[in-house]
């Protein structure tokens, strides 16, 4: 792990090492914040670090491969975050298990069941792990809508995505006045793997490019 760096504004971004969560770390670390990425994948990250240091970026990265469906490994990383820096200044959460495209009088058991454990259950139980970091840090929740739920062939993953982003909507109601302020914002189309899954043979020319809408959404902040 990286030394200290106070400072650094600290970010937690979750599902970091591909598509958008790792656009977003990379982006993150350009503009000098320290990122905690956290996803399943050593290799990716470690290749995602390799391209921040490559690129020059002002920020740092620290590395953390674990699977945000390990509870105990997930309670760990924050009182981890929390004995090492006190809080942290954003939370971005783009982990998400993107289950096979299939009818609802079809959809298979086991793919539901990983769905709502990356989708729903991890999340809320990050919520009340996060929530006093970004407390302490004076910072803010990030969440990525997409609204594909009720779509044809898109049961497990939309209902599980809508059900994630509902929670995250009570949460930021909740918050209004005592924060956290959480945030849910929606992606342009990008040429993820993900999405590459969910439409094979598209053209992909049209979508947008994860580097700029990344930039685009922390923008908005």
């Amino acid at each position: 792990m990286p030394s200290d760096s106070p400072a650094q504004p600290l970010a937690l971004v979750t599902g970091a090492s591909r598509g958008l969560g790792a656009a977003l770390t990379a982006e993150l670390a350009a503009r000098g914040w320290h990122v905690v990425a956290v996803a399943r994948t050593t290799g990716a990250l470690e290749e995602l670090d390799d391209r921040v240091k490559a690129a020059g970026s002002p920020g740092t990265l620290t590395l953390a491969p674990m699977d945000v469906t390990n509870e105990d490994a997930m309670r760990h990383l924050c009182r981890s975050v929390h004995d090492r820096w006190g809080g942290i200044g954003l939370w971005a959460h783009s982990a998400i298990h993107a289950a096979p495209l299939a009818p609802a009088g079809h959809v298979d058991g086991k793919d539901l069941e990983k769905s709502i454990a990356c989708n729903l259950r991890a999340t809320a139980l990050l919520i009340p792990m996060v929530e006093p970091l970004l407390r302490a840090g004076g910072g803010q929740a990030l969440f990525f809508d997409d609204p594909r739920g009720g779509s044809p062939f898109f049961g497990a993953y939309g209902a599980t995505k809508a059900a994630q982003i509902a929670l995250a909507r009570s949460w930021a109601n909740e918050t209004q006045r005592t924060g956290p302020k959480v945030t849910i914002l929606t992606p342009a189309g990008m040429p993820t793997a993900t999405r590459a899954r969910f439409f094979p043979g598209e053209d992909r020319a049209p979508l947008a490019d994860p580097a700029a809408e990344a930039a685009r959404l922390l923008d908005l902040l």
